[in-house]
């Protein structure tokens, strides 16, 4: 079955399109690519992202995205000459613009994407783990187990997204031992210190050079890292309701020169992730990494620095493209949604049992 997956984050990079290939236990991908927001769409998701703001503008944006979702994935498949009718599913995570791990919400209008395409997108996978008592996040966990695990290394699976998550995968282990959560800051508190830095001529800090510059104030690092959310126990999740705009003008309240603000966010997002590590899996002989984050080379080296004993490798190793990986995770989820098989796992988002993932649009 050829099924392609949409997948945009909190770091706002853009739209990534995979498209794989299943067949049976076996998965390819076919093509990847990222297609860029327009500036100005950007920004609207910005403006009703965990902000006071009107409906008017929710809707609005939840279909100018159906029709940018489907624009990109006809994008990705003409350059990659692949024909749009072999396509037989499609995955679509949607924008999230709010949550708070028992309340969430993605935009981008799947039936439009489904008019615009002819093909069935399945959509909103979310919303049925929190009616099963969960948070709803993290779902690429499931897709880390069928990927990652192995029988005799523990081994993490690591995304650096705009947030930092992992997935535990103890060696040998079932699928109910796993433990995944949301570590942190990924890139999100960089890049909106970039944009300042910039007056928003550049979105995130080029293999980390600008962080390479700054110096880490160890003070305010040590504040940040006594958060509470670092001593919580998971399952638990983070966003941009934590990151976000308040989070940077504390930042700024501070005084110090942005170049130091970079490299002591930077350090406070390899830091907390490799804290997490440690705490919740320090038998880790393997880190596996994807996300935009690594291409960041200040924060790749200083979580090298913070886990000595762990090999820290990227998802390229195992034939995943480490930018793709995400979109590659929703269309095997819509694959599972179309096979009505569950596609959460109850360890790692707190639901009471697993259940099938997302909405269907013919």
């Amino acid at each position: 079955m050829r099924i392609a997956g949409i997948m945009s984050g909190t770091s706002l990079d853009g739209v990534d399109i995979a498209i794989i290939e299943v067949k049976r236990t076996r998965i390819e991908t076919l093509a990847h690519g990222t297609v860029p927001w327009p500036k100005a769409t950007r920004q609207r998701i910005l403006a009703v992202s965990n902000k006071p703001c009107h409906t008017a503008d929710i809707s609005r944006l939840n279909f100018e995205l159906g029709e940018l979702y489907a624009k990109a994935l006809l994008r990705i498949c003409r350059k990659n000459e692949i024909p749009r009718v072999s396509l037989q599913l499609v995955g679509c995570h949607g924008q999230t613009i709010f949550h708070e791990g028992v309340n969430t919400l993605q935009i981008g209008e799947s039936a439009v994407i489904a008019e615009r395409t002819g093909i069935p997108v399945v959509s909103d996978f979310r919303t049925r783990d929190i009616a099963a008592g969960g948070q709803g996040a993290p779902l690429v966990p499931f897709v880390d187990y069928l990927l990652f695990r192995h029988a005799r290394i523990n081994r993490v699976a690591l995304n650096i997204g705009g947030i930092a998550n992992i997935t535990i995968l103890p060696a040998g282990a079932p699928d109910t031992q796993v433990i995944a959560f949301d570590t942190g800051p990924g890139n999100m508190v960089i890049d909106q210190l970039i944009e300042r830095l910039t007056d928003n001529a550049r979105h995130y800090d080029r293999h980390g050079a600008i962080a390479a510059r700054g110096h880490i104030d160890k003070p305010l690092l040590a504040a940040l890292l006594k958060d509470k959310y670092f001593a919580k126990k998971p399952p638990k999740t983070a966003g941009r309701e934590q990151y976000g705009t308040e989070f940077i003008q504390t930042l700024l309240a501070t005084g110090l020169p942005l170049e130091d603000l970079i490299a002591t966010a930077t350090a406070f997002t390899s830091a907390t992730i490799a804290h997490a590590i440690r705490r919740f899996a320090p038998d880790t002989r393997e880190v596996i990494a994807a996300g935009g984050g690594i291409h960041n080379r200040q924060l790749m080296a200083q979580l090298a620095a913070f886990l000595p004993d762990a090999s820290l490798t990227t998802t390229a190793e195992f034939g995943i493209d480490p930018d793709a990986k995400e979109a590659i995770a929703f269309a095997i989820l819509a694959h599972r949604a179309y096979l009505r098989q569950p596609g959460n796992l109850p360890s790692a988002t707190g639901a009471q049992k697993p259940v099938i993932l997302g909405k269907l649009t013919f």
